[in-house]
């Protein structure tokens, strides 16, 4: 210890030293907390420019892609304007003339893609029951099913762990109005199948709202429903779209698909089994062309009898048609390495009072 007489002597350290020192100590520690300070202000100022940024761009994409979805809208009522049926040959099904209409938005940056499609080339879920009652199979759509699951079945290398039949009855009961404990068949499932499964839940026993119900009915494998291995999948070939009402608040599907815009696997599973080979063909024959015009006219319901080799075959009435209501409209904009996707599901309809065509949306989903 120092002596009061050491501290202030030449040779020890004076009491005005130890007082200096804990002040440049106290002056390091302020300011070493002022920059920390500082640091986090900074961090959190630039964070929330950087959000607000990215809210803004996300805000324009979304705007860009409704945009495109309003353009695509305008495209569907003219064109229903002009005539009363559907095909791959008119402007909304070429993605050459939709990039035309988008293309008189004037955007500052950035671009929007858009593709029209039809729900009514697509087979309706829910007609495999016969609505409004909602008990009985429809015959031609059983059918329709029983080709269309042997020809996904054999897309896949290993099979899937399920049968035809098995999904086929199970979707019925599915969509039953009579959840009575008595399973379509031998194979069907109504919801004391489901309630034993974990997590649990039950049948619905009436139309399906969400194409993902399909997923949960017994004998549907995930591939089943997604596609496997480059084979098409249920999710990308099935519609819940298509209801219209009988009067009394009572509803039915009537289960016809647009045979001028049907995915090839559709037509595959429209035409009789040993003639779905021809499917291809169909396909190629609504688009031929010659010197940039479409050879084929397809706006008859008949018109796959002009296909060679498919003059003698016969697709039921209470199938197919020509025309359609139902389109799905994808938009994508891209803005600043950034994206941002609107789907919408519409059905273009008269509006009673007035007589405008107007697309009343059925579905929209934005990511």
């Amino acid at each position: 210890m120092y002596t009061a007489k050491q501290l202030n002597s030449p040779n020890g350290p004076t009491v005005l030293d130890n007082r200096r020192g804990v002040a440049i100590l106290v002056a390091i520690g302020v300011v070493a907390v002022l920059l920390t300070a500082g640091l986090a202000l900074n961090r959190r100022i630039r964070s929330s420019v950087t959000e607000a940024f990215l809210a803004r761009e996300q805000v324009v994409l979304s705007e860009m892609a409704v945009s495109g979805v309003h353009a695509a809208m305008v495209m569907l009522i003219n064109d229903r304007r002009e005539n009363d049926t559907d095909t791959l040959q008119e402007d909304w099904a070429n993605p050459e003339k939709v990039a035309e209409m988008v293309g008189l938005i004037p955007f500052d940056e950035g671009s929007v893609d858009v593709r029209i499609t039809d729900e009514r080339g697509k087979i309706q879920v829910n007609a495999l029951v016969k609505f409004p009652e909602g008990q009985q199979f429809s015959a031609s759509q059983r059918f329709l099913w029983e080709r269309l699951l042997d020809q996904l079945f054999s897309a896949f290398e290993a099979a899937p762990d399920s049968d035809p039949n098995m999904i086929i009855n199970s979707l019925k009961d599915w969509l039953d109005s009579g959840d009575d404990d008595a399973i379509t068949g031998l194979s069907g499932a109504e919801s004391d199948y489901y309630e034993d499964l974990d997590p649990p839940y039950s049948s619905k026993n009436g139309p399906i709202d969400d194409l993902g119900e399909v997923a949960l009915i017994h004998g549907v494998t995930p591939e089943l429903f997604a596609g496997a291995g480059g084979a098409a999948g249920l999710s990308s070939l099935l519609t819940v779209q298509g209801m219209s009402a009988v009067g009394d608040g009572r509803f039915t599907f009537d289960g016809r698909i647009n045979i001028s815009t049907a995915d090839v696997a559709v037509l595959a599973a429209l035409l009789p089994s040993e003639n779905s080979d021809l499917a291809e063909a169909l396909a190629d024959f609504r688009v031929a062309k010659a010197d940039e015009t479409f050879t084929n006219p397809i706006t008859n319901a008949q018109w796959y009898k002009n296909v060679p080799g498919a003059g003698g075959i016969t697709i039921s009435p209470d199938l197919i048609t020509v025309s359609s209501d139902l389109f799905r409209i994808v938009a994508t904009a891209k803005r600043n390495e950034r994206t941002a996707t609107v789907t919408v599901v519409v059905q273009r309809e008269k509006e009673p009072v007035t007589g405008r065509w107007l697309c009343k949306t059925l579905i929209w989903q934005a990511e």
